[in-house]
């Protein structure tokens, strides 16, 4: 893959290099030292997989079935993978080609094995916590739409698109090695070599493509010698979603969401929590963000208080901080045991979801150590916040007592 990539015209830094700590798992470091601002990887748009280019070659070797295909995605409400599907079956035409694709070198480079969610058995679904289970069913629901509709297709064999396995194992490739176009927001792009950058909370690279279509990675900070060069796959502080769309656990997050899933989702809640509560969230070192307070207090402790409800919120949106401090203050005691309630709650899940995987057979079900591995990660960060929560409520309760 390496001497086919030079053949293809990527150019690296020097000190670019390909690191692995199983033989199986490749990644980036550089062992020379790079300054911020320097070019780490070019490579050229002909190398490059864009859906909006690719679709243009399916639709012309066509009579009409991709075209088809691709209304149907739309027909069952999933036209958003539009971009993928058509990712999808290019890199089904060049796994029929075999060692006659000009891509075989680097598909010939790709992991064989996939821990995300499209790629788990269902029994590994029922060992997952609401919020993961939920993302990875999103996951495994866009799989579902791309294979039912690859029938359709007319320029793929009947002996390939039917295959299930070879169709989850591309489908894995497309959506965990992809990146949006920085020129098109309609394209999706897989780049050889860039797709090789692993993911970190601090990254070292970013990328974007020029108007020819060219990606350049450069790094965003100086980078020493022996130091893996990384770039960013989305917000950090929630990696469950890391987990389900591409199968590895982001121990560097320095936070994680705060898993409470009922709460009723609106504009006002929206403006207190972050857009889709992103900013709730329970820190490593057992700190409780500020949004989730404002939460609970707002949708789960006001709720059948409307007067004090609305004059909390139009303190919030006016910047009112003393008002806003004082109704805080006078229900932290409800505010401070609702939290207190989910986080013990879900411990305990997390013990019943581990205790599942108990005896379990690892060779038939090989995600079942990393979901093992997330459950953990999880239930530590929900231990640290239990932690500080426990003694803050026990003396809350003693200070009401005593009132």
């Amino acid at each position: 893959f390496d001497a086919w990539a030079t053949q293809c015209g990527v150019q690296r830094c020097n000190g670019f290099q390909f690191t692995s700590n199983d033989g199986k798992d490749w990644s980036v470091m550089t062992s020379e030292n790079l300054p911020a601002g320097a070019s780490v990887v070019g490579v050229p748009a002909n190398m490059i997989l864009s859906s909006q280019r690719v679709k243009q070659e399916l639709e012309a070797m066509s009579n009409g079935g991709v075209q088809d295909a691709v209304k149907q995605l739309g027909m069952i409400g999933a036209a958003g993978c539009t971009p993928e599907f058509y990712l999808t079956v290019k890199i089904l035409l060049e796994l029929e080609r075999g060692d006659q694709s000009p891509y075989f070198p680097w598909l010939d480079s790709l992991p064989r094995l996939f821990f995300n969610a499209a790629s788990m058995t269902d029994f590994c679904y029922e060992c997952l916590p609401p919020l993961v289970f939920r993302l990875s069913r999103e996951e495994r629901s866009k799989f579902d739409n791309i294979f039912q509709v690859m029938k359709k297709v007319d320029i793929i064999s009947d002996r390939n698109k039917t295959d299930r396995d070879m169709l989850k194992w591309v489908f894995n490739v497309v959506h965990t090695r992809s990146m949006p176009s920085t020129v098109n927001s309609n394209d999706v792009k897989i780049v050889p070599m860039a797709d090789y950058f692993n993911h970190g909370t601090e990254t070292e690279v970013d990328f974007s493509f020029d108007a020819q279509g060219n990606c350049i990675g450069s790094t965003t900070r100086d980078v020493q010698a022996g130091s893996p060069v990384r770039m960013s796959y989305g917000n950090p502080t929630n990696p469950s979603i890391f987990f389900a769309k591409y199968g590895f656990l982001d121990q560097t997050s320095p936070a994680s969401f705060c898993k409470i899933m009922d709460t009723t989702k609106s504009a006002e809640t929206e403006n207190l929590g972050g857009k889709d509560f992103s900013k709730m969230l329970f820190s490593k070192n057992g700190a409780i963000s500020q949004e989730v307070w404002d939460v609970v207090l707002y949708d789960k402790v006001l709720r059948n208080k409307p007067d004090i409800r609305q004059q909390f919120y139009n303190a919030h949106m006016q910047g009112d901080g003393a008002t806003k401090q004082a109704i805080h203050n006078a229900f932290i005691m409800e505010t401070s045991s609702r939290v207190k309630t989910h986080v013990d709650q879900f411990l305990e899940q997390i013990d019943a979801l581990n205790n599942k995987t108990i005896g379990k057979d690892v060779s038939k079900h090989p995600r079942l150590p990393i979901i093992m591995e997330h459950n953990n990660f999880v239930r530590t960060t929900f231990e640290a916040v239990k932690g500080n929560l426990d003694p803050m409520v026990a003396n809350l309760a003693r200070e009401r007592q005593l009132v």
